[in-house]
């Protein structure tokens, strides 16, 4: 049992957002206690009181505690854990074996707590979303929960149905593998669904969130050191996973709780790549929120985490892969090429895990977390939705029970 206190930067900022309101008690593998917030919702992760067990990150006067939750209108569960607040050095020190140009110059980045996915988004989680597409097309034929200036907010873009299906599900689609395949659009838009539909704000991670959660307080190559050898403990990578991706959680965990940081798949983040890394950032230190590198360019994009298909120099938490949308798409038999899906290598390596912050940003902020950024996106988007072959819906609370109504009419 360990607490992890906040630094004295986000301390202030956060309280207020707490304390007036009810808390809830969640521990993953525990009974939940829950009482209504301040808005009638449940908040899931936070008690008042000090766990007698398990991980916990303290924020003042309460903690932050690891949760389970199921999808809401299904039994399928994702765990998230806490993240405490703090500062670290953003990128690898030169003298790091392996490194490369895109991850320095090392920077300064204060970083606020959060939860994250104790596990990458698997096929059971993302297959829920896939459904919709099937849902919406019935509103839409039906007019039912129609889409209008006044809701557009809330719409998201459901996943067009698999074109050739061996392209994604040729390495598998156990319920417990990752989910890969899909482009940042498709899961940005994955996040914004489920944040509808449980009334939490989740999200992708930034690049700078991501690498303070997987480094989990340490300065080494990876976060059990800087021994490639010991890394068979802790990852599937291309010494042993025999060609294919795993189910999540089978390795050794990092020191926060979270499994499968280094290999399995490679992890959205939300920035855009930038090949001279860090360079544009000030040497003062700097709020993660304040770094990111918002896209202006269709790709290329930055993951990170290293994949089943790549050596252990690719798996070092300040390694990173730059997306290429064109290579990617070489095989996709439709025109305009997807807006939500891969075919190439290495997109069957693709995938990404959850954020959700402790301080939550307010509705109208949401859309550069959410939404297509570039207007090449957009475009492929409203083209697919002119032609049929895309279609939008309404996200929010009483969707899973109009979902479940469509079903029971089928």
């Amino acid at each position: 049992m360990y607490a992890l206190s906040i630094c004295r930067f986000a301390r202030f900022a956060l309280l207020s957002c707490l304390l007036p309101c009810g808390l809830v008690v969640t521990l993953a593998g525990h009974a939940q206690a829950a009482e209504p917030d301040c808005a009638g919702a449940v908040q899931l992760g936070i008690r008042r009181t000090k766990p007698a067990e398990g991980r916990y990150v303290q924020v003042g006067d309460v903690y932050m505690v690891p949760y389970t939750a199921k999808i809401p209108g299904t039994e399928v569960e994702y765990a998230m854990e806490p993240i405490p607040g703090g500062e670290f050095q953003l990128g690898s020190p030169a003298d790091e074996a392996d490194r490369l140009a895109d991850e320095g110059p090392q920077r300064t980045i204060v970083v606020e707590p959060f939860w994250m996915g104790r596990y990458e988004v698997t096929w059971s989680e993302y297959k829920e979303y896939m459904k919709l597409y099937v849902i919406f097309k019935t509103f839409e034929a039906q007019n039912i929960r129609p889409v209008t200036s006044d809701n557009l907010s809330d719409a998201i873009t459901a996943p067009t149905q698999l074109y050739d299906p061996s392209y994604t599900f040729g390495l598998g689609e156990d319920p417990r593998q990752p989910a890969v395949t899909m482009t940042q659009y498709a899961a940005k838009q994955y996040t914004h669904w489920l944040s509808g539909i449980s009334g939490r704000q989740y999200r992708l991670p930034s690049e700078a969130e991501w690498e303070y959660a997987c480094r989990a307080g340490t300065t080494t190559a990876y976060h059990f050191g800087d021994d490639p050898k010991l890394l068979g403990e802790y990852a599937w990578y291309y010494d042993n996973a025999d060609g294919r991706p795993r189910k999540v959680g089978q390795k050794k965990p990092n020191p926060w709780g979270l499994f499968d940081m280094h290999g399995n798949a490679w992890e959205w983040t939300l920035d855009e790549y930038h090949a001279d890394g860090y360079a544009r950032l000030d040497e003062k230190p700097q709020r993660a929120a304040d770094v990111v590198a918002w896209p202006t360019e269709f790709y290329p994009r930055v993951l990170r985490g290293g994949s089943w298909d790549e050596p252990a120099e690719r798996l070092r938490a300040a390694a990173k892969l730059e997306s290429n949308d064109e290579d990617w798409k070489e095989e996709d038999p439709n025109l305009p090429l997807s807006p939500w899906w891969f075919t190439n290598e290495p997109a069957r390596a693709v995938g990404f895990r959850l954020v959700r912050p402790l301080r939550a940003e307010p509705a109208e902020a949401m859309g550069k977390y959410w939404d297509a950024q570039v207007v090449e996106v957009q475009d492929d988007v409203q083209l697919r939705l002119d032609g049929g072959r895309g279609v939008r819906g309404i996200v929010d609370k009483n969707l899973p029970a109009a979902s479940a109504e469509i079903d029971g009419q089928e």
